[in-house]
């Protein structure tokens, strides 16, 4: 890991997104609470929240930080489903992994939970929307 000592903390914030796409048949299913292993997008919500605090654990060069605020929030589409993630917190270095982490491990839920209806499904468009705080904000 590089040494951050020498930084400043600072109130930082990350935005990341992504976007799982599923057949109809299957978005109705979630929509109705039909999946067999339960409630999709709660699962999911609260699999990206432990993502969040476990990304120090899962990426081999990430310093651990002091998380204040995470969530996750869905956009329910007819094809697909967008998974976004804010993780906010005062530290030495950027949220933008926690947050990328948080919408992956949110769409792999997804993605084992409805894989009993086939494979047919695709993640992709994971980015980082926004960072601010530190000297190197998008």
């Amino acid at each position: 890991m590089i040494d951050i000592s020498s930084k400043k903390p600072t109130k930082r914030k990350a935005v990341a997104e992504g976007r799982i796409f599923i057949p109809a048949d299957i978005i109705k299913k979630i929509k109705e609470k039909k999946i067999p292993k339960g409630d999709v997008l709660k699962t999911a919500e609260i699999a990206g929240l432990f993502a969040f605090k476990n990304t120090v654990f899962t990426i081999p060069h990430c310093h651990p930080v002091k998380i204040t605020k995470g969530e996750i929030s869905f956009t329910v589409g007819k094809e697909s489903i967008t998974v976004k993630s804010v993780v906010e917190g005062i530290d030495r270095t950027g949220f933008e992994m926690e947050a990328l982490n948080g919408v992956a491990t949110a769409l792999l839920t997804i993605y084992d939970m409805c894989k009993v209806y086939g494979y047919k499904m695709e993640i992709s468009e994971i980015r980082l929307i926004k960072k601010t705080g530190g000297k190197s904000a998008i």
